[in-house]
């Protein structure tokens, strides 16, 4: 588009009076300078990236800065090519000073340094936002735009001062954000930034220390706050950045953050890790939703993760007894406390398996230390006591190296070492607990297995670590050698060249981050800040999994305590302080914005009958489509009518397994569901879904996905 020629509105007939010079001039002036600024920042970037993609990549920590260059390059590039105009999201113009400000995805400037856009993380951006007509916030008036297929398709104006139109302003009955409620929802989330309402952006600019629970009804906007909060701490608070930790984001399963993918690139920020609870456990992708609620609920308790503490310190115990070690000069004694003392050398917290090396390290000093036949290297004398086979497998059968699988599955195998983990078990739980094949996981042993590798680490560790050591010697005496060639071609010896004689100076020519090493695991954390979405379902044990990755108990927990499939009877202060917060803030959504007012009528009494004191939100609209009833059998002549009549939009069928999806057409299990929300929305034989909280919640969770139309079919 040129924008010198062509105009940034494409507003239809209808609304053409919005079409006035006097009230778009302005704005058609500014897009035209926000145009050509696009113009020279894409170029420029792309000459950037494309110079950093040509220039050598160097190695180690030089190698590490390109590439994050490279990746933030890109990024900014990616966004700038993917928005175009419609980075900007509206305007404000303050009381004090007429002049508008454009407020946008990201933040933008022309040549001179005159800023187009300003990004819509930034405080001077949040009136746009947050203000309302009972706070106002210093603004005169605020605009907010509606863009489809890079143009301008319809604005709204809101006016906060008698004189804030000013002739300047299209004054409507219906606001930008009621407007967007009735719009088709499509198979990504759609597009939520321009119309962020004020108790929304309270919560998502809060602070970052300590817990903060955002608890909300269905269609609050509570995935919504999330999603941007995550958004806006990466920007506002330095303590989060990518280099101390970042944020993770956890969502409650697949179809849930396919379904929200777009929406952070969207904001700006690409660098917030997204997973679920299963992927951050190796075994997570195949295990099986656990059969038995009793034995789900077993493992599902705090006191089972700390067991595992209790397990791994079975295999901790120095030797008892002491023993005569064989070198190739003498033969020592080591008693048992020289084992008790060396089995004391690791650092607190250090993982099982890489202590093993600290004490096989301390063990070498205590012996060597009682060597008396003239000068060994200590090389040479570590190489001679790993010959002694008998000290070895007393070090092996005293604190072997583990894997978590083979640790947990003996908890499921062998009763007594589950009865010493676990004494508080009864003779019938320990029982119910016992599996023949204990390595056929379910999602109940996850959080066990993670505590398990956490505690242990990795069993070859100590291998690489070695390996690592190894590469560092070997450069180390390269480096030396170069040095050497460098001080014979120095005339006479002297000056800045026999500086490099300084052992500091020769480790700093060193990179170690350049030679071989572990591979990283982008989940292991720790994390500076995690995000949990329908936290109401995390059991004490998955809760474990967190706060494990996140030391400073950093969390923004987004939930509805009426939408927990295994009930929530606690508060949810309660609930987190049994699990280790300390410190907490809870703030209330209460208003739906998704759910039309038919829908919720049909939805509250469902979940009211279990759960009287739910937490069911106010829809703020009306559809004005009734709930329909009928039968199972009516399925393909509604999906028919329905397709025929609407061209765009999603609806999915709930609760029929048998049912194939289509391009516009899903089909998901009840518990699959939540999180998403579809135009149409067809129960299938809802009471099959369960009875008691369980089936309540799932009818609930299911009803109210629904932004338009519900329809509930039974076999009568």
């Amino acid at each position: 588009m040129n924008p010198l020629t062509t105009s940034a509105f494409d507003l239809p007939d209808h609304l053409s009076p919005k079409a006035d010079p006097a009230l778009i001039a302005d704005d058609e002036r500014h897009f035209a300078a926000i145009a050509e600024s696009l113009e020279q920042a894409i170029a420029e970037l792309s000459d950037r990236l494309d110079a950093e993609l040509r220039a050598p990549g160097g190695l180690g920590r030089a190698a590490m800065d390109r590439d994050a260059e490279v990746h933030r390059l890109t990024a900014r590039l990616r966004a700038l090519r993917r928005f175009g105009l419609d980075l900007c999201l509206g305007r404000i113009v303050r009381a004090d000073r007429p002049e508008p400000v454009y407020v946008g995805r990201l933040g933008l400037t022309d040549s001179a340094g005159r800023r187009l856009l300003l990004d819509w993380r930034s405080p001077a951006a949040e009136p746009f936002f947050a203000a309302t007509h009972a706070n106002p916030m210093g603004l005169a008036s605020r605009r907010r735009y509606r863009w489809t297929r890079g143009r301008i398709s319809d604005y709204w104006d809101e006016v906060f001062t008698e004189d804030g139109f000013e002739g300047h302003a299209a004054l409507d009955d219906q606001s930008a954000f009621i407007a967007s409620l009735g719009g088709n929802r499509s198979a990504r989330m759609r597009d939520v930034l321009g119309t962020i309402q004020a108790d929304q952006d309270a919560i998502i600019r809060a602070g970052s220390r300590g817990a903060l629970v955002v608890d909300g009804g269905p269609g609050t906007g509570k995935t919504v706050v999330a999603l941007h909060r995550a958004a806006y701490l990466l920007y506002s608070d330095p303590r989060l950045g990518h280099r101390r930790g970042g944020v993770l984001f956890v969502g409650p399963h697949q179809p849930y953050l396919a379904y929200v993918a777009d929406v952070l690139p969207s904001l700006g920020e690409e660098g917030v890790q997204t997973c679920t609870l299963r992927d951050l456990v190796a075994e997570g992708a195949t295990a099986a939703v656990e059969t038995d609620p009793e034995v789900a609920r077993l493992k599902s308790s705090a006191d089972m993760v700390k067991a595992i503490e209790t397990a791994v310190r079975f295999y901790e115990e120095p030797p008892s007894e002491g023993m005569t070690v064989s070198t190739h000069w003498s033969d020592i004694w080591l008693s048992a406390d020289d084992w008790a003392a060396a089995f004391e050398a690791p650092e607190p917290g250090t993982p099982h398996n890489e202590a093993r090396e600290q004490i096989w390290d301390e063990l070498v000093a205590i012996l060597m230390d009682k060597h008396d036949h003239g000068d060994v290297s200590p090389d040479l004398f570590r190489r001679s006591l790993l010959q002694d086979e008998e000290l070895v497998t007393a070090l092996n059968r005293a604190w072997p190296l583990l894997e978590a699988a083979d640790l947990v599955s003996d908890l499921w195998s062998v009763p007594a070492y589950l009865r010493m983990c676990a004494p508080w078990l009864s003779r019938d739980e320990l029982r119910k607990l016992r599996r023949d094949e204990p390595q056929v996981w379910t999602v109940s042993d996850l959080p066990l297995l993670d505590a398990a590798r956490q505690r242990l680490g990795d069993p070859r560790a100590a291998r690489r670590k070695r390996r690592h050591a190894a590469a560092v010697t070997a450069e180390r005496e390269r480096m030396a050698g170069v040095i050497d060639n460098l001080l014979q071609a120095d005339d006479d010896g002297e000056g800045a060249v026999t500086m490099l004689r300084g052992q500091d100076l020769q480790d700093s020519l060193i990179d170690e981050t350049a030679l071989p090493g572990a591979d990283q695991d982008r989940l292991a954390g720790p994390f500076a800040h995690i995000v949990v979405d329908e936290a109401q379902e995390l059991t004490d044990a998955q809760w474990q999994m967190l706060l494990l990755r996140c030391p400073s108990r950093s969390f923004t927990i987004v939930g509805d305590r009426a939408q927990a499939r295994h009930g929530f009877t606690e508060s949810w202060r309660e609930r987190l302080e049994r699990i280790g917060f300390d410190q907490i803030n809870v703030a209330s959504l209460s208003t739906n914005y998704r759910t039309p007012e038919e829908v919720m009528a049909e939805a509250e009494p469902v979940i009211r009958a279990v759960l009287p004191n739910a937490n069911v939100p106010t829809s703020i609209r009306r559809s004005g489509v009734p709930v329909v009833h009928g039968s199972i059998s009516d399925l393909d002549s509604v999906l028919g009518t329905w397709l025929a009549t609407h061209a765009d939009g999603i609806a999915c069928v709930i609760g029929d397994p048998s049912f194939q999806a289509t391009s516009r057409v899903r089909s998901l299990p009840p518990e699959l569901s939540k999180g998403l929300e579809f135009d149409l929305v067809v129960l299938v034989d809802p009471q099959a879904f369960g009875e008691g909280v369980e089936g309540a919640v799932d009818r609930y969770v299911a009803m109210t996905r629904a932004t338009r139309q519900l329809v509930v079919l039974t076999s009568r």
